[in-house]
């Protein structure tokens, strides 16, 4: 049973680290000189008992083990000479059963030697000497080979089982007892062997510990980015780190003893780290600190132009831990950080907040006769500079201004840019308003001349706004707020010129702040109305159409005029959410009328570019269950001056959908008239400007302009019908096919429309059409 438990047990030996088991392997080849001696007295005595006894079995035992021992010798020779190979658990496992089998034969031909004395031999001598011999061999074992739990286990068997064999076959009562004993010894000898196995096992690995952490806090150390020093209660350097003794110009090795302050301070400064002349100071402020007599940071400025900061953190031991950062690029960010907050990274100009920060110094510090001029800047056409030529060159022309700003305007005068394409300049210490005017003139014939941008020539301007100081505010936001208006006030009045601000510029200013918070609410709470006015086929003498017309009737201010919101609605882009309520009122009017009758729903440019018009589309038709052939959608020039082709792809999407396309206005604004071939229209309303005064020069464009919409497929529409003279002629030039105006109807409300539809309603309604054609 324990020698089942002997060969059964699994060597702990095969879960330990590569480095643990190789050396455990190497201690079994380490000294052959106790093996050879310990074989020698036993083979020697092994020869004595068959040279007494003569017999031929102990004759052959003794030259067994004399073989078996030079072969072991042999093979020690032979791994100390390849102990460098022996470098894997394969390989060590390989020598380790060498050795296994070479013992372990040795001490089974001993135990065999044991066993013959007893059983074949009655000489006292013989016995004694032979189980002297094996015994002091078993007790060699935990001695020598406790590295190998294997080796030893084989061992106990290979000699133990022979020996107490031996004595029992004598039969006698003394023997039968010396058996028994050797039992709990052999068992002894394992727990020998096996904790000798142990505590070597424990110094390696707390030796491969040791140097594991040895060598990580050394490579740590070396490795961070920050010298570390660390000094004792006497002031002196003990420990260091790589990036210390390079700072320092240390000649020793990280980890050994330092110099004391003195030579360090003095060594950094022969190494050109620091100045001599500050050798002196940083050593009183490196004491006063090490002593606990001053805290915080001490900032070491370099000879090359590096920050070092040094903080102190103290020991319980008197000593103290160094930790020097370097912190130059860390000051740089700093720095650069808060000139990107203060500046513009593109034109190098001051930003909003530097140079507010400088108005109210220099607002506030003003003498009673002098002035300061704010002037508030905005760039004419940049946005078309941005669409055509990209933004690029749009940077490039934002940097050329600025450079242009910089040389009409003094060096006293604080300059900004406020993002975008607005600038602001601040004219100090001038006395009359003339100087502003001069300055102003200067600023916008400056920036007409073309500039030279990416091999273009582009022509801008400017527009300017005026807030003077203090008699327009004397800080920073209102002198803002006031030019500001002034500019807006000189936009408005053509561009390329200056305002200065007025009192009644922020009245007016108010106002229109007033009715965007109206105009907010009333887009919150649904407060408008939609009209709509008939448009009649002049061939069948029938509406056909009728607009919706957007109505806002005010609590306070009564029934506003869109020519009064919508320009501020399409500023706020409230426009889009008015125009798709405008179209699902419409759209859910439409399927109230005859089948016949079409409605037709303005859309404004605003909405074409910040909002999914055929989504909006497709959804108020849905809603009112209205067949998209009913719906016409009317746009003006301004919607075709966007993205062509974008505008053109949702356009053909809107008829490949059902939905009518009509352009209205035609003959205002920008006309062109390749809009009538590149977009899909279906309609062409011309603008009631052609019938206002009816002249030959005036009726001759109009007839032109119908004849040719209507040879391209289209169908005419003419706005503005308001008498019968008018009427009168559009029948008469024979290619309008519609008319719109006060002649027939005034917009009416959604519910009087329907009245209108009536057939005797419509008759009464088209009698001077009637009477048109009977004429």
């Amino acid at each position: 049973m324990l020698a089942r438990q002997l060969l059964t047990k699994k060597s702990p030996s095969l879960n330990l680290p590569r480095d643990v088991y190789t050396s455990l392997v190497g201690s079994l080849f380490s000294d052959p000189r106790t093996l050879i001696v310990g074989a020698f007295g036993t083979i020697l005595a092994a020869f004595v008992t068959a040279w007494k006894t003569g017999e031929p079995l102990l004759w052959i035992c003794a030259i067994a083990m004399t073989v078996i021992t030079c072969v072991r010798a042999a093979d020690m020779v032979i791994f100390r000479k390849r102990r460098a190979e022996v470098m894997t658990v394969d390989a060590a496992r390989y020598w380790e059963m060498r050795y296994v089998i070479g013992s372990t034969a040795y001490v089974v031909v001993m135990g065999v030697w044991c066993f013959l004395t007893f059983v074949i031999t009655s000489d006292p001598l013989v016995q004694l000497l032979s189980f002297s011999m094996a015994l002091a061999n078993m007790i060699g074992v935990s001695g020598r080979n406790y590295g190998s739990a294997l080796l030893v286990n084989a061992q106990l068997i290979g000699l133990g089982a022979p020996m107490t064999a031996g004595l029992l076959s004598m039969r006698e009562s003394y023997y039968l007892v010396f058996a028994c004993v050797l039992v709990p010894f052999f068992m002894s000898q394992k727990a020998i062997a096996d904790r000798l196995r142990r505590t070597f096992l424990n110094a390696v690995t707390a030796t491969a510990d040791v140097k594991l952490l040895a060598d990580q806090f050394d490579t740590a150390l070396n490795n961070m980015p920050h010298a570390l020093c660390m000094f004792d209660s006497a002031r002196q350097l003990v420990v260091f780190n790589q990036r210390a003794a390079t700072l320092f110009h240390l000649p020793n090795v990280s980890g050994s003893r330092g110099p004391p302050i003195d030579a360090l301070l003095s060594g950094a400064a022969a190494a050109g780290v620091i100045d001599r002349a500050e050798v002196v100071s940083l050593r009183e402020e490196f004491e006063r600190r090490l002593a606990g007599l001053a805290g915080g940071k001490l900032f070491i400025n370099t000879k090359d132009e590096r920050v070092l900061s040094v903080s102190f953190q103290p020991m319980e031991n008197g000593g103290s831990v160094v930790l020097i950062e370097d912190v130059t690029d860390q000051r740089r960010a700093e720095a650069e950080i808060n000139r990107l907050a203060r500046y513009d990274a593109l034109t190098g100009l001051p930003n909003r907040t530097a140079f507010q920060d400088q108005m109210n110094a220099i607002v506030g510090g003003l003498k009673s006769n002098r002035l300061c001029a704010l002037l508030f800047l905005d760039l004419d056409q940049f946005k078309e500079v941005n669409d055509t030529l990209g933004h690029p060159a749009g940077d490039a022309l934002l940097c050329a201004v600025a450079e242009r700003l910089r040389a009409i305007v003094r060096k006293s005068d604080p300059i900004a840019r406020f993002g975008g394409d607005e600038f602001v300049i601040l004219q100090c210490g001038i006395s009359r308003h003339e100087q502003v005017e001069r300055l102003a003139r200067a600023v916008v014939e400056t920036l007409a001349r073309p500039f030279a941008i990416d091999g273009h020539d582009v022509v801008i301007g400017a527009s300017v706004g005026i807030a003077l100081a203090p008699t327009d505010g004397s800080d920073a936001h209102v002198l803002m707020k006031n030019a500001d208006m002034a500019l807006y006030r000189a936009k408005a009045e053509g561009r390329k010129g200056w305002r200065f601000f007025e009192p009644d510029m922020d009245v007016k200013a108010r106002a229109r702040r007033q009715l965007e918070n109206d105009l907010r609410n009333a887009v919150a709470t649904g407060s408008f109305e939609v009209f709509f006015q008939p448009i009649v086929n002049l061939n069948s003498a029938r509406i056909s159409v009728c607009e919706a017309l957007l109505r806002w009737p005010h609590p306070e201010r009564g029934l506003i005029s869109p020519l009064d919101f919508i320009p501020l609605a399409e500023e706020t882009g409230l426009i889009i959410d008015i125009g798709n309520w405008v179209l699902q009122r419409a759209c859910a009017e439409c399927a109230k009328w005859p089948d016949d009758v079409c409605v037709a729903v303005n859309l404004s440019s605003v909405q074409f570019a910040r909002s999914d018009v055929l989504t909006s589309v497709v959804n108020a038709l849905k809603q009112a269950r209205l067949p998209a052939r009913r719906l016409q959608i009317e746009i003006t020039e301004s919607v075709l001056l966007q993205n062509t082709d974008a505008i053109r792809s949702l356009l053909q999407r809107l008829r490949d959908l059902g939905v009518g396309i009509s352009l209205d206005d035609f003959g205002t604004g920008y006309s062109s008239l390749s809009y009538l071939h590149n977009f899909p229209l279906q309609k062409v309303k011309i603008d009631r400007s052609f019938l206002e005064n009816l002249s030959p020069r005036s009726l001759t464009l109009l007839s032109n302009v119908a004849r040719l919409s209507a040879e391209l497929g289209m169908s005419v529409t003419m706005e503005g019908v308001e008498t019968r003279s008018q009427l009168a002629f559009i029948t008469a030039d024979g290619n309008i096919d519609e008319a719109q105006g006060f002649l027939f109807s005034a917009p009416v409300p959604a519910k009087e429309i329907a009245a209108l539809l009536d057939p005797q309603a419509m008759h009464d309604m088209l009698q001077p059409m009637r009477a048109q054609k009977v004429a």
